[in-house]
């Protein structure tokens, strides 16, 4: 074989490998850009999720927040009908209690009577009181020197000129019984302490006259 031939030989051995070697390289260039595009695709895939789970999760925060205003909502109109459904105490009002007006007390001179019978028909007894002013049954309670008792208003008198006759209008009449507890003597004159303790319902002898307001504690 001669030299030219020979070249012809080498030169397209050589070309082969060339083609050969830019083959490879432009296959491995493929490959890498094959893996960097896959790359690039799974980072942006990797950053979009995020944006896709709070895209998600915003209206869930949402509709989390108008839950609990609605709940609130629902709890104060829950109080608020509780309130109104309470019962209201109504506090009676007190009633005025009139002031007790003082019931008479003084000194007056005391006599003593003792008849067959009473104007209230109550037959005579040691508490049998006469009154020229104080309705029957009227209770009052009679002292002397230290001594008390308690008598009731069943009879009139004593007259006008008899209870005008003493220096203290003689506004008692007591009982001769009465009297001697209080003296040792049934029939006596005395100046004794009085106090009215309930007013009778009964009728009255008269309302006027010599000692009337003394009897109900208006002076003589």
């Amino acid at each position: 074989m001669d030299n030219r031939a020979t070249k012809v030989i080498l030169a397209g051995v050589a070309a082969i490998a060339v083609t050969t070697s830019v083959s490879a390289v432009i296959g491995a260039y493929q490959d890498d850009a094959s893996l960097t595009s896959a790359r690039n695709v799974s980072e942006r895939q990797n950053q979009a999720a995020p944006t896709a789970s709070g895209a998600r999760t915003a209206p869930q925060h949402a509709d989390s927040a108008a839950n609990g205003v609605a709940q609130l909502q629902d709890a104060q109109n829950q109080q608020k009908t509780e309130k109104q459904q309470v019962p209201v105490k109504k506090v009676p009002a007190k009633k005025k209690v009139p002031a007790k007006i003082p019931l008479p007390s003084g000194t007056a001179t005391a006599t003593s009577f003792w008849d067959a019978s009473t104007a209230s028909g109550n037959p005579m007894s040691f508490r049998t009181i006469a009154s020229p002013y104080w309705p029957l049954g009227t209770r009052v309670k009679i002292t002397y020197q230290g001594k008390s008792a308690i008598g009731v208003v069943d009879d009139f008198g004593p007259a006008e000129w008899a209870v005008a006759q003493h220096d203290i209008p003689a506004i008692l009449d007591l009982s001769e019984e009465m009297m001697q507890s209080f003296t040792g003597i049934r029939s006596n004159t005395v100046h004794a302490q009085f106090q009215v303790l309930s007013f009778g319902h009964g009728a009255s002898y008269r309302s006027s006259g010599t000692g009337y307001g003394l009897a109900y504690g208006r002076g003589n």
